[in-house]
């Protein structure tokens, strides 16, 4: 909502990009009844399953006396179907809206009479609700969460009060935003059948139409325990959070997951560009290639691509002064004011390697398009140095250790690898194999996936302002 999140909306491509610390999850539910899969002992992690199927996740971070709750729920905006976008966020906007026990704003200022901080986001892949309290206050907020996971009610009135700040939000986030808009345009051209093409807040005309129901309907399907996990990182106990689990989590009913139909997305056939006219100062060119996925942490042709991409892109673009920065924008011949490369690396849906880039006063869209290719084109040509290599993973091993840090990080992480599927470990595991990527592999996928066929290209044309038009100033209700 913001309502309460700071993360709300950009999920996903966040996750692409942060330094390597994806964001996916550990194994799926597996045992009907209370089992222990413990982690690696360098990483003392503990996972259980209750008997209703909610999977509980602990880490022990004893440094200071604070616990971070997360609870996970495997459902986004890929989740939604063709008239109702943006059902996925709305919901998680209602859920701070009041339940059987709770008036709306409650659950809130409950939380911050513990002393605690709360917070949620909706992305295209999960939606994430969160508190940090000191460690006793644990289980209150377990109980808080536990409540208006499985008894969430709100009025009709109040869901039509908060639909009105999700289109506000809307408004200021993308429609008043000439690059938001772009990059939404992109998205809906690159993916034809896959849910993704379908912006995380939705399309205004289906909030429009939006009706309480709907969120209603789609709490009712997704928000059941085999679909979530709880997430507890901090100065905790892990037998005595699962007790705490047991408690306010183990009486909620088990319910069956709807099947989720696996809408591949088909070939593309040739090259697509799209223009983009809204009022801005500056043009913007975003090119994405269609690559594979990270499936799992096993060897495979399309996980080993999936890996060298994103070695490729730290390359480019992962530290100052990377091959982007020094071509394109540095000199008196540079052609752009920024240029950047990401690889989305792991997602439950399609992924996309992207290229980006302002062009430079006096210089072209056009111009910064064809740099932003030659500087690729160099390494499928010559390679890649081993130096370069070197740097970039030195980086990855100094963000682990820095990652750590938090424990807000810690449950973030452990969160999203059990929304992928993927072991507690997988920070670990994916380091490791991020470390074994060659420079020839490296070489090899950028001679592969850089052709037109699986190419989208957007420019934003730059508009003139209306001289009439008044800054919208933030509505009261939006809290992102």
């Amino acid at each position: 909502m913001l309502s309460r999140k700071p993360l709300c909306i950009l999920g996903a491509a966040w996750l692409a990009l942060a330094a390597f610390v994806p964001g996916a999850g550990a194994q799926q539910p597996q045992a009907s009844t209370a089992t222990a899969a413990q982690a690696p002992a360098s990483t003392p992690i503990s996972q259980f399953t209750l008997d209703n199927g909610l999977t509980v996740i602990v880490k022990p971070d004893r440094r200071a006396p604070t616990a971070v709750h997360m609870l996970w729920v495997r459902v986004g905006s890929m989740d939604e179907v063709d008239g109702v976008s943006g059902v996925a966020h709305v919901l998680e906007h209602m859920m701070f809206k009041g339940t059987d026990k709770l008036a709306p704003g409650e659950f809130s200022r409950r939380v911050a009479a513990l002393g605690g901080r709360e917070n949620a986001f909706t992305s295209l892949d999960y939606t994430g609700y969160f508190q940090q309290v000191p460690a006793d206050k644990l289980g209150e907020v377990m109980a808080l969460e536990a409540n208006r996971f499985a008894h969430n009610r709100w009025s009709d009135e109040e869901f039509a009060k908060e639909l009105e700040v999700v289109k506000e939000e809307r408004r200021l986030r993308t429609e008043d935003n000439p690059r938001a808009l772009m990059f939404e345009q992109l998205r809906a051209t690159t993916f034809v059948a896959s849910p993704y093409r379908r912006p995380v807040i939705g399309w205004m005309g289906d909030l429009d139409a939006l009706t309480a129901q709907d969120a209603r309907h789609f709490f009712q399907r997704w928000y059941t325990p085999a679909n979530a996990a709880v997430v507890v990182v901090g100065d905790v106990d892990p037998q005595q959070v699962l007790a705490l689990a047991r408690r306010h989590y183990g009486g909620i009913a088990a319910q069956a997951l709807p099947e989720r139909k696996p809408r591949p997305e088909p070939r593309q056939l040739g090259l697509r560009r799209i223009e983009v006219k809204a009022p801005a100062e500056q043009a913007l060119v975003a090119l994405a290639f269609k690559v594979p996925r990270l499936s799992s942490l096993e060897a495979s042709p399309d996980n080993d691509d999936a890996l060298a991409l994103t070695v490729l892109a730290a390359v480019l673009d992962g530290y100052s002064g990377a091959r982007l920065d020094r071509a394109l924008t540095q000199g008196p011949d540079r052609v752009a004011d920024s240029a950047n490369a990401g690889n989305g690396l792991m997602g439950r849906g399609p992924q996309t390697f992207s290229l980006t880039g302002v062009p430079a006063e006096g210089r072209s869209a056009a111009e910064v398009e064809a740099a932003l290719r030659a500087q690729v084109a160099r390494i499928a040509r010559e390679g890649v140095d081993e130096r370069e290599l070197q740097r970039v993973k030195t980086q990855w091993m100094a963000g682990e250790v820095y990652k750590r840090d938090s424990v807000m990080g810690q449950a973030q992480e452990l969160g999203h690898w059990w929304i992928q599927g993927l072991p507690l470990d997988g920070d670990e595991r994916l380091i490791a194999r991020l470390r074994e990527v060659s420079a020839a592999q490296v070489q090899a996928v950028a001679q592969k996936y850089f052709g037109d066929d699986q190419l989208t290209v957007a420019t934003l044309l730059p508009q003139p302002r209306d001289p009439q038009a008044r800054p919208r100033a933030p509505s009261a209700g939006v809290r992102h």
